[in-house]
């Protein structure tokens, strides 16, 4: 028999309909169900792809004693972390101040006032490895809440105001300047793995804003070494593609399996990034380039709903065994590859024991085939696999998540000259603004099994920011422009704080829980704070409007302190630091779209540019686009129009003329 979760559409919480717990979701109903009865809730948070969550399912939550124990003594609520970061965010922050560390599942048992009491992750059906049982921590909970339901209740004031993020920060007194990004540079290095690339030791996560921040401020080694390894080792699917979502070791090997889609678009616009800066078009590293193509087909390929928008995730684990879906015996590459074995093994580092549980994880740090051979090679896997058991599929599509998917999709598609990628993009947006909104225009924040719901948060709105205008620098449609002009207006109206700067996580019209919440920290994607930033910089860039301009210097004023002590952690927000400080080009290409105007189009996006915003149009309508107003194209000619800070160069019609224009300046 079904539970209450049998109505949800996350993935992740269909995963537990069937569970005998009495599973609430998250909302009024469970909260008034526990203030009825003056219960505490326990809250399990988790998402679809997390292993150690389907740990904890089968081995407590599908066990009928302890569900019984469960229902009895709580009311028990289920949270998908990626539907609810705000409900996430606050108890994590809980866990972490309670125990000094965090993770999923997160359990946390909470007042009916939703106020946080005890909190832990993952525990056993019974005690050993020094963790008690789950059934024993029911039964201590529930003890403390009878008898010292007042003593806790009497903590609620002050540990409300514990979680609030960065709600009572104040701005920084002066203005910011660029030694904070050059001593982040110089903090970056002191911790860098010179060995192996990127930064800390076991587990290791792919830094894909601290990449390229470092490729703004020209620091080619770490970024392009990081690139490089993180390639050729296994946490990079040599088969199919895409990038799992962390390694378990220094050395980038072995991955926990799980893909992200965040991260594979984040990843393959630094890819990307890192192939224009390693020469382009012009002898730019091969391995970088195939690093983007190779991502972004995967997305296409594998991650694509039939409506255009990606899905979220896929798991970590097939019939019930971690990475069984990736990995390869010697027997079996033989077996496949016949006359190309030989050639693969050397390539892939396969053997007979493996690198992992007896099995082999496929790397590419031996010698390479040709390139023939190499896509033979890896086509005839790829038919094998796709026969096999597939992992769990997270079908849901978020708002965020696909923003920065059509970002990547945009940009590369517009340097790689790829019009299946710009055609991608464009079917995503035109989805997430038709589809995922209220009547009333209002955003939302997922999408499944034909439904969108839940409000949208800061991070949905700046990322979507910040992918219309890359959409609209791809394609010059001014549909984008506006709906991100639009969006901009809305985020700083419903999310902004006037009084302190920046902005907050939930919406000024949001449900209201126990905290409201500033988010600042860029790891494992960009915080909404620090998209929000850059997305308002850039939107002054191409408008003048000051406003917008103002708000995103008010975040980076807010959080400048922070920057200072801690640059491994907001990788995005010193992207948009560099973006505030730097002598930001306007360009604007007005003429018909024909081969003169791609030329000077394909002169702007052969080298990475990245202080510099994009305009273009026919010189007849300029699209409500401030940088195309009153431009026309020179004697018929398709025509550049290079400015800085609304001052302008005299209008060139030539490429060369264009590229002497936007040499980088000594």
């Amino acid at each position: 028999m079904a539970n209450a979760l049998a109505g949800e559409t996350s993935p992740y919480l269909l995963q537990h309909q069937h569970n005998p717990v009495d599973w609430q979701p998250w909302g009024e109903r469970a909260l008034a169900r526990a203030r009825d009865e003056d219960r505490p809730l326990l809250v399990s948070i988790g998402y679809s792809a997390c292993h150690w969550c389907h740990v904890m399912e089968r081995e407590c939550f599908e066990d009928d004693e302890i569900a019984a124990l469960m229902n009895e003594l709580f009311v028990c609520v289920k949270v998908d972390r990626e539907e609810r970061p705000d409900v996430d965010a606050i108890y994590m922050e809980a866990v972490q101040a309670m125990t000094g560390s965090g993770g999923w599942p997160l359990n946390v048992f909470i007042t009916p006032e939703q106020v946080p009491f005890y909190a832990g992750t993952y525990f056993p059906p019974t005690s050993g490895r020094g963790m008690p049982s789950w059934p024993t921590v029911l039964r201590a909970v529930a003890e403390a809440w009878d008898s010292k339901r007042e003593e806790i209740r009497a903590q609620d004031e002050a540990m409300a105001a514990r979680l609030g993020g960065a709600a009572q920060i104040k701005p920084a007194a002066g203005p910011l300047n660029a030694q904070i990004l050059d001593d982040a540079v110089v903090e970056l290095r002191s911790h860098y793995d010179s060995i192996n690339g990127g930064w800390g030791s076991a587990p290791k996560f792919p830094a894909a804003s601290t990449i390229e921040f470092l490729l703004r401020r020209g620091e080619r080694t770490m970024a392009l070494y990081s690139l490089r390894s993180m390639a050729s080792g296994g946490i990079h699917d040599q088969i199919g593609g895409g990038f799992a979502r962390y390694a378990v070791d220094a050395t980038w090997t072995v991955p926990h399996f799980e893909k992200m889609l965040y991260d594979n678009a984040l990843l393959a616009r630094a890819y990307l990034h890192g192939w224009q800066v390693s020469g382009g078009a012009d002898g730019g590293d091969p391995i970088l380039r195939r690093t983007v193509e190779e991502t972004l087909d995967w997305a296409l390929r594998e991650m694509t709903g039939p409506e255009g928008a990606f899905y979220s995730a896929l798991d970590a684990d097939s019939e019930g065994v971690e990475g069984k879906f990736y990995v390869w015996s010697l027997e079996e590459l033989r077996a496949v590859l016949g006359d190309d074995a030989d050639a693969a093994i050397a390539w892939f580092g396969a053997s007979e024991d493996g690198n992992f549980e007896g099995a082999n994880i496929l790397e590419s740090r031996g010698p390479e085939p040709e390139p023939e051979v190499r896509e033979r090679i890896r086509a005839a896997l790829l038919a094998v696999r796709v026969q096999r058991v597939w992992p769990g599929l997270d079908d849901k599509r978020l708002t965020a998540w696909n923003a920065l998917m059509i970002s990547a999709l945009a940009e590369s598609g517009a340097v790689l000259e790829r019009d299946d990628y710009i055609a991608a993009a464009r079917r995503a947006a035109a989805f997430v603004l038709d589809e995922m909104r209220t009547a009333d225009g209002r955003l939302l924040r997922t999408y499944n099994a034909g439904e969108a719901k839940l409000n949208a948060y800061l991070e949905d709105h700046a990322f979507l920011l910040e992918a219309l205008l890359t959409l609209y620098e791809a394609t010059f449609e001014a549909r984008w422009f506006q709906a991100a002009r639009a969006l901009a207006d809305d985020m700083i109206e419903r999310f902004g704080d006037a009084e302190r700067g920046g902005f907050f996580q939930t919406s000024s019209d949001h449900e209201r829980l126990v905290a409201r919440r500033k988010e600042i920290d860029d790891s494992p994607i960009p915080s909404g704070q620090s998209s929000a930033a850059f997305g308002l910089l850039r939107l002054a860039a191409l408008t003048g409007e000051t406003r917008y301009e103002q708000w995103g210097a008010g975040v980076l004023l807010l959080f400048g302190d922070l920057l200072r002590r801690s640059p491994l952690a907001f990788g995005h927000l010193l992207q948009a630091l560099d973006f505030q400080l730097a002598a930001v080009r306007e360009v604007a290409l007005v003429g018909a779209d024909g081969t003169d105007f791609r030329a000077l189009r394909r002169v702007v996006r052969s080298a990475f540019r990245p202080h510099l915003v994009l305009a273009g149009g026919d010189g007849e309508h300029d699209g409500g686009v401030p940088l195309l107003a009153g431009r026309s194209a020179r004697d018929g000619a398709a025509t550049a129009y290079v400015c800085e800070r609304f001052s302008c160069q005299a209008p060139v019609t030539g490429p060369a003329e264009l590229a002497r224009l936007l040499a980088p300046t000594t």
